[in-house]
């Protein structure tokens, strides 16, 4: 495993800014206040246009009929500043993703079970959002997908990893990884004050973004998104950023 430790997952490494990433490893353990303190705050503008217009474009293609609420994208968060953990360095940026043979890495080092959960739920060929967080400007950088399904994690066992757990059995695993893999770079930055400005929004008008675990679960570096919030983060990449 060339990037040691680069999610974690216990609780979440409160970011500078915001919350955990393939900080997954650290998840539950340091406080998001500082995240909250930082996205709490919509820009100007907040998400006027964004709900109604991308409303009726859904509306247009579905009938406007709702779906069903399932989850099928993921957002996946991963630090991209370097930060010691038990001595290793556990950066992994969106870059390292690319620099790994095929653009593929296993997202190891989960110590959340809830997020260890959803990583068990994800199946082959699902989409995710990759996240930088625990950094100066926390945000979507990129979209990777799932190339191989949940298997046991590695470094649970490895008394070198930083997330070595001394509790779990080779023949009954705690914990469980995923193989990703790059597909391309969002068109622009997605930060997350602007994400956050949308989701105070919908939260009033009913939006797609009003339960997103990105602020319900904040401390989560796995985190499953229903189709409707996938499709409209993303549509984000094509507006002008606030």
């Amino acid at each position: 495993m060339p990037w040691p430790s680069r999610k974690r997952d216990k609780g979440a490494v409160a970011d500078k800014k915001e919350p955990d990433a393939k900080i997954a490893k650290t998840e539950e353990e340091t406080s998001d206040k500082e995240e909250e303190e930082k996205s709490a705050k919509p820009p100007a503008g907040g998400s006027k246009s964004g709900w109604k217009n991308w409303k009726k474009t859904k509306e247009s293609d579905s009938g406007g009929e709702e779906s069903k609420i399932t989850y099928c994208h993921w957002l996946l968060k991963s630090e991209p500043e370097s930060r010691l953990e038990k001595g290793v360095d556990v950066k992994f940026s969106i870059d390292d993703l690319k620099a790994q043979p095929n653009q593929t890495t296993c997202w190891d080092g989960v110590r959340n079970y809830q997020a260890r959960n959803f990583l068990r739920s994800m199946k082959l060929g699902q989409q995710a959002f990759f996240y930088h967080s625990n950094c100066k400007e926390p945000g979507i950088v990129a979209l990777v997908k799932v190339v191989k399904e949940a298997y046991p994690d590695h470094t649970q066992f490895d008394q070198k990893d930083p997330h070595y757990d001394s509790t779990s059995r080779k023949e009954n695993p705690k914990w469980s990884m995923v193989d990703v893999q790059f597909v391309r770079m969002t068109k622009r930055f997605i930060p997350l004050s602007e994400i956050k400005a949308h989701h105070l929004a919908h939260k009033a008008d009913g939006g797609p973004l009003k339960n997103m675990m990105l602020f319900t679960r904040q401390r989560l570096s796995i985190q499953p998104l229903t189709q409707e919030e996938f499709d409209f983060v993303l549509s984000l990449e094509e507006e002008k950023p606030h």
